[in-house]
């Protein structure tokens, strides 16, 4: 079974850093897309970013281009999202999900479960 484990998240104060990491398994496709999303309290969960061997790192939101990266350590199937200068309005749940073709752009099939990120002003 495909498993997607998010872990990282945690309490830290405006203008600091986190790095999550989303570690995969159960898969073997020959290309495939991981994405970040997120939702914050009382709000629809949206597109953070993606990363994909044939896509590159796509960014869904504008309003983590600058501060937030994503990257792959394809040894162990893990993919990190390193958030830098994090602001109050980044508080949320945030989720792994895996793309079976390797499209940022596609429907994603797979969902981890969520990780809490808060900011503190």
């Amino acid at each position: 079974d495909v498993q997607l484990q998010a872990s990282g998240g945690g309490l830290v104060q405006a203008g600091g850093s986190l790095r999550l990491s989303c570690a995969a398994s159960g898969f073997t496709f020959d290309d495939y897309a991981i994405g970040w999303f997120r939702q914050a309290p009382g709000k629809e969960r949206e597109g953070v970013l993606c990363i994909s061997r044939s896509d590159g790192t796509v960014y869904y939101t504008d309003s983590v281009e600058g501060r937030f990266t994503i990257s792959g350590d394809n040894a162990k199937n893990t993919v990190y999202l390193q958030m830098n200068s994090l602001k109050p309005e980044d508080t949320a749940v945030y989720y792994c999900a895996l793309e079976t073709f390797g499209d940022c752009h596609e429907k994603y099939d797979y969902w981890g479960q969520g990780t809490l990120v808060t900011v503190s002003s």
